[in-house]
């Protein structure tokens, strides 16, 4: 029996090897801290704390402000400088609260608490997961207390631990699955606590296979959770291609995971879980893969959130060559950076620094209709179709043609040999039809 896998994808070159054989080191921040309000998908959090008030490691100093939101936590001690708006990785600006570090790390009241599990309703532990700040850690952000309250829990059968990774360049959650594997599978336990019916599966690229040997041995004896080895190719770790490699079941736009009895969550994500349930540790660090040809010394680092990318560069030692391009994330979906002055978050998983910018291209060949585009999409769409309708700007037709169905994960616009910016245009035809049903919903 062959590989779990997806239809369509890519093999880009994928720069593991600069960062892979890295053990995680801590970083420890320097100057002052910047905590966005918003590092989530959903409402802003609101803050708690005013200028000149002093705070604690682990202390919440920004509340979930409705349904889909997620708090904010310290990382550090210190003084609250201000409350003031700062530019995160997509380049947006953010209302953040800015603390001066005070280098002590004096802890808030029920820090480190440790609790089992297995004693908690399970509306404690969503509770907790909550308190602790814990999204998405994959790079989507998503509250995770909400992700593991679906309306109907009893249809949940699969609990999925998405470590395939499978983004050129990262390694962070290689060197986790490494490091850290008995908190992969107690993490994944807590959740599957919370839905009874369910088994467990952690989803590994099979360029990993020290990662696949260590989890093997270590679920042996869990009677409800397996590993699941995936075939090496991209956009493997993406939500609908790794349930459908996992489960065979097929999901949309319109869809949930929980539609199809899945929850899927990244590696990080199930660890810090573990951590603040079991350990009373909320979300306040990241582990970050900090490479590229421009970076002097590749590595993966422990960080706390609100560390400037600044302070992740000199821990490497600097440049190696004056980068042309920096992206936070990886090159296939990450965010380019004109300035590394900007803080980690919960949804930072790298900063990729290199010496080419291989996008960079005046202008676009036409279009010599070979179909690659077609051969490689994940979401079995037409992209030179689509691209017609992007440049008439026909969101009704864009729309009939299933556009909403690209994920954004790059495979046309890597293939084409054109070199046509597909992603690009596809991604803002997207958020126009999305503004465009939002304004629908308003009028009355």
């Amino acid at each position: 029996m062959g590989l779990a896998t997806f239809k369509g994808g890519i093999h880009p070159y994928d720069g593991k090897e600069l960062s892979e054989d890295k053990s995680i080191m801590v970083v420890h921040p320097k100057g002052e801290m910047v905590f966005p309000l918003s590092q989530h998908i959903g409402a802003p959090a609101k803050s708690l704390v005013t200028a000149g008030e002093q705070v604690l490691v682990g202390q919440k100093i920004g509340e979930a402000d409705g349904l889909i939101s997620a708090c904010v936590i310290s990382s550090v001690s210190g003084k609250v400088k201000a409350i003031e708006s700062r530019r995160v990785a997509n380049g947006t600006l953010i209302p953040s609260v800015i603390v001066e570090n005070d280098g002590m790390y004096h802890v808030a009241d029920g820090y480190g608490k440790g609790r089992d599990y297995k004693t908690l309703s399970k509306e404690e532990i969503r509770t907790m997961i909550k308190e602790a700040g814990i999204v998405g850690l994959g790079g989507a952000g998503f509250p995770s207390h909400v992700k593991l309250a679906p309306k109907d829990e009893s249809k949940i059968n699969t609990v999925i631990v998405n470590g395939a990774e499978c983004e050129p360049y990262l390694t962070s959650d290689y060197r986790l699955m490494l490091e850290e594997p008995e908190s992969i599978i107690k993490g994944l336990n807590i959740i599957l606590h919370l839905f009874e019916r369910a088994r467990g599966v952690i989803a590994i690229e099979s360029n990993k296979p020290e990662a696949v040997k260590r989890l093997t041995a270590l679920v042996k004896d869990e009677p409800r959770i397996t590993v699941c080895p995936l075939q090496t190719k991209y956009p493997q770790g993406g939500e609908r291609t790794l349930i459908y490699a996992v489960t065979g079941r097929k999901i949309n736009s319109s869809m949930l995971p929980a539609d199809a009895g899945c929850i899927v969550d990244n590696v990080d994500t199930v660890i810090s879980i573990y951590n603040a349930v079991a350990k009373g540790i909320p979300l306040i660090r990241r582990i970050i893969t900090v490479t590229g040809d421009a970076v002097k010394n590749p590595g993966n680092f422990h960080v706390r959130t609100g560390t400037s990318y600044r302070e992740l560069i000199e821990a490497c030692g600097g440049f190696r060559i004056e980068p042309q391009k920096m992206v936070s994330g990886g090159p296939m979906m990450g965010h380019s950076l004109f300035d590394i002055n900007i803080p980690v978050t919960k949804v930072s998983s790298s900063l990729t620094c290199l010496t080419k910018d291989e996008a960079v291209k005046q202008v676009s060949d036409a279009c010599i209709r070979c179909g690659r585009c077609v051969n490689v999409c994940p979401g079995n769409i037409v992209p030179v179709m689509l691209m017609e309708t992007a440049k008439r700007f026909d969101l009704e037709q864009f729309v009939k043609l299933n556009g909403m169905e690209c994920c954004e994960c790059g495979c046309c616009g890597y293939i084409c040999p054109a070199e046509i910016p597909l992603t690009q245009a596809f991604k803002e035809m997207r958020r126009q039809v999305a503004a465009s049903r939002q304004n629908a919903r308003r009028k009355p």
